[in-house]
């Protein structure tokens, strides 16, 4: 022992100290167990800071991959179109069950960590560092950031389009029965079956970056299983996979929030919604988010987030108390039961002829695919905003608040949709089938103060649309910078542009269908990639040192002493 340093000598002991025990003074803490620094930045880390002004191998494939694809929906969209839908077909029809398979496994996999030993395990490098951000601004930021437009865009849409066709034949249309069974569906499409998928992937992220002091990449998380191959170029391919899916998931998102603006824009002051409008938003947004990503986490998407919050609970509150509040707060309770006693049935549903295929592809399957496909960017978006916080508090403020919060977004809204309509000609619901962006406004149109609360609808898109924007852009400079945390302006502003360009080809190429089918393809590898990531978060806790306590020594190790230093109170 007298080879350690005195600063050493009073904090630590070695376990162990069986026959034949040798010390190794010169191995790091906890060596051969992946980087667990006790404070400061790590060697990776620091390398990807000094590197992080010269964009490596990761930015010029993306960015050539990006371009070239661009320029295929800018020469030959006829070409484009027809590939994105054959290909899209072969998806749904052949292999769309590992989409729910692994949002499955993403759901069990959460609520085991969650809830087990694990649950406790702090993501930071100390077990005594607190949250960056108060609990409200975390949730805010992952309310808005992350799926916020979806409140806006399938908020009355998805559950009053059921309801005018329920799924799978389950109801008849217009009956007390669809209408929760509608309800249900939605419950499915945005609750833990999307936040178990982002959560995995943030969690993975979040431990990887913050506990073991890894960069920010997809790579470095899978060292558990592949080791030194995601040093190479194999891992260079996921970053690669990680940032296409990134930016394809996003301008799905990007076409939603121009459409819904341009609905607004045409109630409220009459500019038709034509795709020159749809176009202009897109271009001027692009130049807002871009903006808005060169503050910085801390200023500007803090800022949207608390700002979209605030509104949000404003409107969701006039439309509970000046809309049915009786019937939404019965078929709340009646059709989150519908979920639960139903989950395992409808979590495992496949469609059983082609219609039901055509179905899956608009709904189920595209739903599940794209958040596979914003997998990383929230993911990395969450580790960002979550360093201090223990695995329970993640699980339970991903998974658990955000789910609570859509079911409630979407009875509300939903549910006033589906009263109006059962009590009338159904005319929300028939519009929402030709025109989905139509059933928000559409049920704005039902209550008092129309034009303001429109107005109050079309400024939380715009924020919701800025703040979802702004944060992609973090995510993806950040993975095209050899994960640093703080990719320089030059790259922020490259990855704000080139979100803007790909979301107005393809919306040029094929309108909202085009965005939605590129979506749900370049998340297919991502299906095998997060049950990976979900089979190394699990090698790399159980190696944690929380848990050596749990660990069985043995033979090898006392007489080696090869086991890990503990910390002691002093």
């Amino acid at each position: 022992m007298d080879d350690l340093t005195p600063h050493k000598r009073h904090r630590i002991h070695w376990d162990g100290h069986g026959p034949g025990y040798v010390a190794h003074p010169d191995e790091p803490e906890f060596a051969g167990h992946g980087l667990e620094p006790e404070s400061g930045p790590t060697p990776a880390v620091l390398e990807a800071d000094r590197l992080r002004h010269r964009p490596g191998t990761v930015f010029w494939i993306s960015i050539v991959l990006v371009l070239a694809f661009t320029a295929w929906a800018a020469l030959a969209p006829e070409s484009l179109g027809g590939s994105l839908t054959g290909i899209m077909n072969w998806v749904a029809g052949s292999v769309g069950w590992t989409y729910l398979l692994v949002s499955f496994g993403c759901i069990a996999l959460m609520v085991f960590l969650g809830f087990s030993r694990f649950g406790e395990t702090r993501l930071s490098a100390s077990d005594g560092e607190r949250p960056e951000f108060s609990t409200f601004s975390w949730l805010a930021m992952i309310l808005s950031a992350v799926m916020g437009i979806g409140l806006i865009s399938y908020g009355v849409a998805e559950p009053i389009s059921h309801f005018a066709s329920p799924p799978h034949g389950m109801a008849d249309t217009g009956t007390h029965e669809a209408a929760v069974r509608a309800l249900q569906f939605s419950y499915f499409d945005w609750g833990p079956h999307a936040w178990g998928v982002f959560g995995v992937f943030g969690l993975a992220i979040a431990y990887s970056t913050h506990r073991r002091g890894n960069t920010g990449l997809v790579s470095p998380m899978l060292k558990p299983i592949f080791g030194k191959a995601m040093d190479g170029w194999a891992g260079k391919v996921i970053d690669i996979f990680a940032v296409l899916a990134t930016l394809f998931g996003t301008t799905t998102s990007l076409g939603l929030g121009a459409s819904q603006i341009a609905e607004g824009i045409n109630r409220v002051l009459g500019i038709p919604e034509t795709t020159f409008v749809k176009v202009a938003i897109i271009a001027g947004i692009t130049v807002i988010f871009t903006l808005s990503a060169l503050s910085g986490v801390n200023r500007g998407i803090k800022f949207l987030s608390q700002s979209t919050a605030v509104l949000s609970v404003g409107l969701a509150l006039f439309v509970l108390v000046t809309g049915p509040t009786n019937f939404i707060s019965n078929i709340f309770f009646e059709a989150s039961g519908q979920y639960v006693n139903d989950f395992f049935k409808v979590s495992f549903m496949t469609p059983a002829s082609p219609d039901e295929v055509q179905w899956y592809q608009w709904w189920t399957y595209f739903m599940l695919a794209w958040w596979l496909s914003w997998g990383a960017f929230v993911g990395v978006f969450l580790a960002k905003i979550s360093r201090g916080r223990t695995i329970r508090e993640f699980v339970l403020g991903v998974m658990g608040v955000p789910s609570l919060v859509f079911f409630i977004w979407f009875t509300i809204f939903g549910g006033t949709a589906i009263k109006f309509d059962m009590d009338g000609d159904g005319a929300i619901g028939k519009a929402a089938l030709e025109n989905p962006n139509q059933a928000f406004f559409d049920t704005l149109a039902h209550l008092p103060l129309v034009e303001v609360t429109s107005v109050i609808g079309i400024i939380l898109v715009i924020l919701y649309f800025v703040s979802g924007a702004d944060a992609n852009t973090f995510v993806l400079s950040m993975l095209t910078s050899r994960g640093t945390l703080e990719p320089t302006r030059p790259v922020l502003t490259v990855w704000g542009a080139l979100t803007g360009i790909v979301a107005l080809f393809l919306f040029l190429v094929g309108g909202l269908t085009a965005l939605q089918q590129t979506a749900m393809i370049s998340a297919l590898p991502f299906t095998i990639i997060v049950a990976l990531l979900g089979v190394s978060l699990i090698l790399q806790l159980r190696e944690d040192r929380r848990f050596d306590r749990y660990r069985v020594v043995r033979r090898e190790d006392l007489r080696t002493g090869s086991l890990r230093q503990v910390d002691r109170p002093e």
